[in-house]
């Protein structure tokens, strides 16, 4: 793996990586979030009476919406046709947490690494906003890459040690 960054050209500055004379290959990745909160908070989410409404459906949409929109987010990122947006959540019921796990997809010349990051990042962003009344403290971390495949780097995988 190489030691360089592809964004920094040779004279320091940073540039949008020229992908025109990539070859178009199937690209995927994923990416997960996780939202730590009380107990009270947890149990109104996951007992549907939140009166914002439906916590997870709104930050699924929200995750969309992001994924689509990253090349305005990230200066460097560049537009890409997404093929495939997924946002999951899963309750974990044993820490009143919640975790989201994004799943970007695109035939292309560039990577969907950002996307993912970004759906997961901004569905964690949108529980918190949507709960902050009730819970000021929560916290947001793991927000990582679990796998991605395809693109001149090849695959990734997180070989997942901990558990969450």
């Amino acid at each position: 793996m190489s030691a360089s960054f592809s964004h920094i050209n040779q004279r320091g500055d940073a540039h949008m990586v020229d992908v025109s004379e990539k070859q178009i290959t199937h690209r995927e990745a994923r990416a997960e979030s996780i939202v730590l909160m009380n107990e009270e908070t947890f149990n109104m989410i996951i007992e549907g009476k939140h009166y914002k409404g439906d916590v997870f459906a709104t930050a699924r949409i929200a995750g969309v919406q992001a994924a689509k929109r990253t090349w305005e987010l990230i200066p460097l990122c560049h537009p890409l046709l997404l093929t495939k947006i997924e946002v999951n959540i899963e309750p974990l019921f044993e820490n009143h947490s919640v975790r989201i796990e994004s799943v970007c997809k695109v035939t292309g010349q560039t990577g969907v690494e950002m996307e993912a990051l970004v759906a997961a990042s901004v569905a964690a962003l949108t529980i918190y906003d949507m709960c902050k009344a009730s819970q000021k403290d929560m916290i947001i971390n793991q927000v990582r890459l679990l796998n991605k495949i395809g693109g001149k780097s090849g695959d990734y995988s997180l070989i997942r040690k901990v558990k969450v």
